[in-house]
């Protein structure tokens, strides 16, 4: 496995948070023609009210966690340990999840839209928690 220093494992983490919530904003844009107006809309601003709540409450204290442990390596560490192995679990748990939602009629796309935006817009929002750590640590 491909070894790289902590910055740059806090910078992979960043990247990468960022680019889901990109994907899964992506993936609720596709969903918008299908929606009228009033459900664009909901879709919309329940989906950043979400995204916010989750991001506060979860997300960013999960980031900040991971710099935290990210920061006590002392030498070069896998590139892939910016989450706990455990984390992995839950990771492919939820995007199995997500594709099976995605390509089954069970769940509505005007109730998987707002979804989609919320978590992508957490996972967005709360990547800057890397971002900030390394230009602070940029400054010193």
């Amino acid at each position: 496995m491909p070894k790289v220093h902590k910055n740059i494992l806090i910078l992979i983490a960043g990247v990468l948070w960022s680019g889901v919530g990109i994907l899964l904003n992506f993936f609720a844009s596709r969903w918008f023609h299908l929606l009228s107006q009033n459900q664009f809309i909901l879709a919309i601003i329940g989906g950043i009210l979400l995204g916010a709540i989750i991001s506060y409450f979860g997300f960013s204290s999960l980031a900040q966690k991971n710099i935290n442990r990210i920061n006590l390596y002392e030498n070069k560490v896998c590139m892939w340990a910016f989450q706990k192995w455990q984390s992995y679990i839950l990771i492919i748990f939820m995007i199995s999840l997500g594709i099976f939602m995605r390509k089954t009629s069970y769940m509505p796309k005007y109730l998987l839209t707002p979804m989609y935006i919320g978590i992508g817009f957490a996972l967005f929002s709360a990547s800057f928690k890397y971002y900030i750590f390394l230009f602070k640590l940029k400054r010193k």
